[in-house]
């Protein structure tokens, strides 16, 4: 995904200001072997492009004066109550280095799943996107992840799905992560038994 940016020559924060009144978003770009350079982008281009998933998750290319360098998205900072990016960070990557980055995780076949259809529980996605480590050509925009097995008391973990190839699983302070749990939407119902015995005893009572 491609987008263009221009070279900045004042920072500071009445500069930025200044700046955003114009339409335009201050940033940075840093990483590599140069030094950490000053940008600014057209503001309106980069609230569409940052609608886009890709531009979240995946190596982009960024033009400058006609010249063309890969970086990923690291930091958005956003106006609080206004539709409004006030500061935007990219990081160069180097095609031989590995790296690291949070992707997507894209979530499908839950409905058809014996914790849905069979026991009617309901799919808690406790992780919305996970971190990875790849080549730079190896990095996906989205990991897929198949839902269609769960079962009524069971969870998914990180070991548990399937990679891309070349992406390993990131994961600080958790070898393998929770990323969806079963959930149970209402007590069980009581076997004839227990039925037969609670009746017994409501009969005693009266």
């Amino acid at each position: 995904m491609k987008f263009v940016a221009f070279e900045r020559a004042k920072q500071g924060t009445g500069a930025s200001r200044r700046l955003r009144i114009t339409g335009r978003t201050p940033g940075i770009v840093y990483g590599g072997a140069n030094e950490a350079s000053l940008i600014e982008l057209d503001h309106n281009a980069l609230w569409h492009a940052l609608k886009k998933e890709a531009f979240h998750a995946s190596v982009l290319q960024m033009e400058i004066d006609g010249k063309s360098t890969e970086v990923l998205l690291r930091d958005v900072q956003y106006h609080p109550f206004k539709q409004l990016v006030l500061h935007i960070d990219f990081q160069r990557i180097d095609a031989n280095t590995k790296m690291k980055k949070k992707v997507p995780l894209h979530y499908s076949g839950e409905e058809n799943s014996p914790a849905v259809k069979v026991d009617q529980c309901l799919i808690n996605h406790i992780a919305t996107e996970l971190e990875i480590s790849c080549m730079p050509k190896d990095l996906p925009e989205f990991i897929a992840v198949d839902l269609s097995n769960l079962t009524k008391g069971h969870s998914l973990h990180a070991k548990d799905i399937t990679l891309p190839a070349g992406v390993t699983v990131v994961a600080p302070g958790s070898s393998n992560p929770v990323l969806v749990a079963v959930v149970a939407t209402k007590a069980e119902a009581p076997t004839p038994q227990e039925a037969a015995a609670a009746a017994g005893d409501n009969k005693k009572k009266k």
